[in-house]
């Protein structure tokens, strides 16, 4: 399948997840990238095209919005560039990431109270000001630079693919800018691949004609369509609540030892409900986005999750995935 990029992470075949002896479920495992998520391989395309432009020096700034994981890979990237990072983040932004951000040496500045609930408006408007205030500055645009995509399209599906012998039927992404699902869309199609790409969204995003609504989970769907979403066109959409994405989460990390974060968690929540419709003998797969390290006071947190989502975790008796409508 070509040669393989350093951003490579392993691919592992569950057995336990799901009752489907009969189709093969594999999770790339990129939470084991250096930064803890599949941004890893985003920030470091951003970072590296900057830079052959001549755009972005050592010693230059990076100016982003990101709820977390892109500003830590960010972090990460620009650090051992001897780049300066700003992430510009929200309150709903997991604290976790911002101490991590921190921790590599990146200046966090919070936006605050906006007056429509639009918080990635909001900070995109905020990356704006800063820009006009620091005018050597670049911002990486992860919400419409083509290297968003091109890092996915380059080293994700071409690993996936290797990893299986060129052999999948299906594969499952969580959405937010759509880089990651682009990328593997621009892939697939490109190489005259059969592989359907299902979206997994939040509820309450408007991505894929989705209606806004208040989202407390960070990572997954958008207030706004971003640019790179007018490009892309899944095979199906699921749009999964945050009390779905928690038991997922769990489902995930009491059954396989995957400890994900909540993008993750949704997928498994899809994964559930499409399973019965999906083939005898098919091979599907699915990112491992990010780490559950960083969720572990919400998504895992029983007291965070009665009071935050007003949901019991675990409901006795019921499965997570029972009676969820397909979308």
């Amino acid at each position: 399948m070509g040669t393989l990029s350093p951003f490579n992470s392993p691919v592992v075949k569950l057995e336990r997840l799901f009752e489907a002896p009969n189709i093969g479920i594999f999770a790339k495992l990129d939470l084991l990238q250096l930064s803890g998520s599949t941004k890893e391989r985003t920030a470091g395309s951003l970072i590296d095209a900057f830079m052959k432009s001549g755009e972005l020096k050592p010693g230059g700034m990076v100016i982003e919005s990101t709820s977390g994981n892109l500003g830590i890979a960010l972090s990460r990237q620009c650090v051992v560039r001897g780049i300066q990072f700003v992430a510009v983040v929200d309150e709903n932004a997991n604290k976790s990431a911002i101490d991590i951000m921190r921790a590599y040496g990146a200046t966090v500045d919070l936006v605050v109270n906006q007056p429509d609930g639009n918080k990635l408006a909001a900070r995109r408007q905020r990356v704006q000001q800063l820009l006009a205030e620091n005018p050597e500055a670049v911002t990486t645009n992860q919400y419409g630079s083509p290297n968003n995509p091109r890092a996915h399209y380059s080293s994700t599906m071409p690993e996936i693919l290797d990893a299986l012998d060129g052999n999948l039927d299906m594969l499952f992404v969580a959405t937010s800018t759509t880089g990651t699902i682009l990328g593997c869309q621009n892939y697939i199609r490109e190489h005259g691949l059969d592989t359907k790409l299902v979206a997994v969204d939040a509820l309450g995003s408007v991505l894929f004609g989705g209606e806004s609504g208040n989202r407390r989970l960070p990572g997954l769907g958008a207030g706004i369509v971003p640019e790179l979403a007018l490009q892309a066109e899944p095979d199906r959409v699921f749009r999964i609540s945050e009390i779905e994405m928690v038991r997922g989460c769990r489902a995930l990390a009491r059954s396989e030892g995957i400890l994900a974060g909540a993008s993750t968690g949704a997928i498994v929540a899809a994964m559930g409900q499409m399973i019965p419709e999906i083939p005898d003998g098919s091979r599907i797969a699915f990112l491992v986005h990010d780490s559950g390290v960083p969720y572990l006071h919400s998504v895992y947190n029983d007291e965070w999750v009665r009071q935050t989502l007003g949901e019991q975790p675990e409901p006795e008796g019921i499965s997570a995935f029972e009676d969820q409508p397909v979308q």
